[in-house]
């Protein structure tokens, strides 16, 4: 029998909202997931999301098929579902566009975030120096998602948020994947610090500029060592 994907769902109350009930959990689930892990199980199966959700299958599958119509998962007739990974040619797009995003974002809080919630950006560092960040590599890595999660959220932009919001799973899954090669979390720290030096600094040009050329070494990384997309 073919593994799947052991998505973390609880049991949903049935009620009115029922079917966005679903389509929200489901979707929360998958984009938690770091569906680019060596290990990542992609198949999907209704019958265990059924007895796990404590729901009939009907509104699973009609919940399958919105996450399909946004791409993030893929119906294949007598197969399954499975969540949809991306080629390197798509990842290396989608990097390039939340660089844009992120990039517009950072100059954003310079104009909109209060000094408070800058320094909720230093906050999440905080624990990590020097030779400590590859010893704590899964924590930072979590830390490393909150920080670019929390750029796009101080930008106070509804519609910014929602278009990188559609790139996230696969962004968050790159970025976990590859923070720990190449000594890459030890120089993302060092970036990030000089990220929120400019945000602190109010200096627009430099703290869009620093975003988006962090976010670029990404694509350059992924272009350059990145060989399981292909």
């Amino acid at each position: 029998m073919m593994a799947t994907a052991d998505l973390n769902v609880e049991p949903i109350e049935a009620n009115f909202s029922l079917k966005d009930r679903i389509y929200t959990t489901l979707r929360k689930a998958i984009t938690s997931m770091n569906i680019y892990a060596e290990d990542a199980e992609l198949r999907l199966d209704e019958r265990e999301l059924s007895e796990k959700l404590a729901i009939s299958r009907t509104p699973i599958r009609e919940a399958l098929a919105r996450l399909e119509q946004e791409g993030l998962v893929r119906i294949v007739p007598r197969k399954g579902v499975f969540i949809v990974r991306k080629t390197k040619g798509e990842i290396l797009e989608m990097i390039t566009v939340w660089a844009a995003l992120e990039s517009m974002a950072a100059r954003l809080i310079t104009e909109a975030a209060s000094d408070a919630e800058i320094a909720s950006l230093r906050r999440l560092f905080a624990t990590f120096e020097g030779e400590e960040v590859g010893a704590q590599i899964d924590e930072y890595s979590e830390r490393n998602i909150d920080f670019h999660t929390r750029i796009l959220q101080l930008s106070k932009c509804g519609l910014l948020n929602e278009t990188a919001n559609n790139l996230f799973i696969h962004m968050r899954s790159i970025r976990a994947r590859t923070i720990s090669e190449h000594d890459r979390a030890k120089r993302s720290i060092i970036d990030h610090i000089h990220i929120i030096e400019a945000l602190e600094a109010r200096d627009a040009g430099l703290a869009e500029r620093l975003v988006r050329e962090h976010t670029l070494n990404l694509a350059a990384h992924v272009d350059a060592n990145v060989d399981y997309l292909d």
